[in-house]
Order: C-alpha cells, then structure tokens, then sequence
C-alpha cells in the first residue's frame, strides 16, 4: 500500500471502506475531542429525565461532525482490499 500524502489527517483504510487512525497531531486532536466530548456530554445529559433522546441527538450531531473532517480532511474513502493496486484489488 502506498502511503498517503502527508496533508491527510486520516488514512483510507486499508480493508473495507472508511478512514483508519489518524497519521499527524490535528487528527488525533480532532479524535480525541470527540471522545472527550461524547462522554462529557453523557455525564451532563444524564441528569436529564429525557437522557436518551438528547443523549441519542447529541452522538448523533457529533459523529456527522467527526465524518465531515474526515471527509474534509482524509484520504478520499473507497473500498480496498488490503492490494496496493489503485483498484485496490490483491496483487
């Protein structure tokens, strides 16, 4: 597999379709405030008496945020099984 220009923040993974783990600090940055802020969000939310559905939105509208700086920020996302072809087939 060829290795991503350096201005990705997030890999295509290398089996299925998608983004692998971050490969510069801005993209651990941006993973790392998601998780902060999904379980400090839970630990706000959960005092509420209506905690699932405000919990369920909150996810929500944070993992659409999360998959547009992926999408921003990635390599462009396509199915790859693990080949280094540009089809992404075995070799």
């Amino acid at each position: 597999m060829t290795t991503p220009p350096k201005n990705y923040w997030f890999p295509a993974k290398t089996f299925g379709w998608g983004w692998g783990l971050p490969t510069c600090w801005q993209g651990w940055v941006v993973t790392v405030a998601y998780v902060v802020l999904l379980g400090g969000g839970a630990l706000v939310i959960e005092h509420s008496k209506r905690f699932a559905p405000f919990f369920v939105l909150y996810s929500l509208a944070l993992s659409a945020v999360l998959v547009a700086v992926c999408w921003w920020k990635g390599e462009p996302p396509r199915w790859q099984w693990g080949g280094d072809d540009a089809a992404g087939g075995k070799k």
